[in-house]
């Protein structure tokens, strides 16, 4: 089996100091590089080549791979098997965690298991509402939210317990992160509540598509004024947009994204839409990278995600860097782990 870090000998995947997880993604951050991530859309499939072929388009382009964990209310595979999948061939996974279709129990033990397989970093997020979904009957849970479950993945990974109290044997070693969005009203609530996350255990957050850079600039003065930008890696959601009228229907139907009405005229206005669309992504990259406290971007390009390396690499933002290639002790034309 292989892992997100290299195992000391003996077996023991080696932690630095100061350090959570032995994860590369952690490591990235922490050593000041500018992070990439990129959203892997699982399959409709029980089969695991599909998640291998999928996550191979990132390869050296990204930091980190995001498993998705029901988004939209829509089932796919589950994040914690994509998860495995990927750790085991070496690829840094990041699993989100959802609220909605389970309880405190099916979540603690979500959170051991991923941990044993050598996932090294969890996202918690509350999740949609299940209205949201094609699936809309299906019961709700939200036993907890997502600042609840950050603190209770803190409990278990600091004080080694689960919520009952009882003892772990080993806790995870886990990098903890959480969604945020600088551009839903009320504006002045955001910094508040990216304040209310970190003190719940958020070590990195990953926040919802960026395409108005004066939003997010008033937004990281507020973090920097509050000094979170030195408690929190902040990560710039990103992505292309394939049309104005795409822009049009995710502006007027997906929750908490804020498209301006300057960027859906100027996709009008290209000959070329799909290109001006990546055009675009391209600069508001170039434009993130300079604002101080933004510790890396995460690039959802839904239905695009052939398109990742080349927006990545025309952005320049990882500059002479190469993200971490996956193991290669693996067959090149099916991604099956060598026995």
């Amino acid at each position: 089996m292989y892992f997100d870090d290299e195992p000391l000998p003996g077996g023991e995947l080696s932690i630095l100091p100061g350090h959570y997880s032995p994860g590369r993604f952690e490591r990235v951050l922490r050593s000041g590089a500018f992070a990439v991530t990129a959203e892997l859309a699982p399959p409709d499939s029980a089969d695991p080549e599909d998640v291998y072929l999928r996550a191979r388009i990132f390869d050296g382009y990204v930091d980190a791979i995001n498993a998705t964990d029901g988004s939209g209310a829509n089932c796919h595979m589950s994040s914690v098997g994509v998860c495995a999948l990927l750790t085991r061939v070496g690829y840094s996974t990041i699993m989100q965690l959802s609220c909605r279709d389970r309880n405190r129990i099916a979540m603690q033990g979500d959170i051991l298991g991923a941990a044993a397989m050598g996932v090294s970093n969890l996202l918690c997020l509350t999740g949609d509402g299940v209205q949201a979904g094609d699936q809309p009957g299906a019961k709700p849970v939200f036993d907890l939210d997502c600042m609840s479950l950050l603190s209770t993945a803190t409990k278990m990974r600091e004080e080694s317990v689960f919520l009952s109290g009882r003892k772990l044997t080993m806790p995870p070693r886990i990098f903890l992160g959480g969604a945020a969005n600088p551009f839903a009203p009320p504006l002045d609530f955001r910094v508040d509540r990216l304040a209310k996350k970190v003190a719940a255990g958020a070590q990195f957050v990953q926040t919802q598509y960026c395409y108005d850079i004066p939003l997010l600039e008033r937004y990281m003065q507020g973090v920097r004024d509050q000094g979170l930008d030195e408690k929190v890696f902040i990560i710039v959601g990103v992505g292309p947009l394939a049309s104005a009228r795409a822009a049009s229907w995710i502006r007027d139907n997906v929750p908490g994204v804020h498209i301006p009405d300057a960027v859906i005229n100027r996709l009008k206005g290209a000959e070329k839409q799909k290109m001006e669309g990546k055009k675009l992504c391209i600069e508001l990259m170039q434009k993130i990278r300079e604002i101080k406290g933004v510790h890396g971007v995460h690039v959802m390009a839904y239905r695009q995600e052939e398109s990742v390396a080349e927006i990545v690499d025309a952005s320049g933002v990882l500059e002479d860097r190469v993200p971490w290639y996956p193991n290669r002790n693996i067959n090149d034309d099916n991604m099956r782990v060598a026995q």
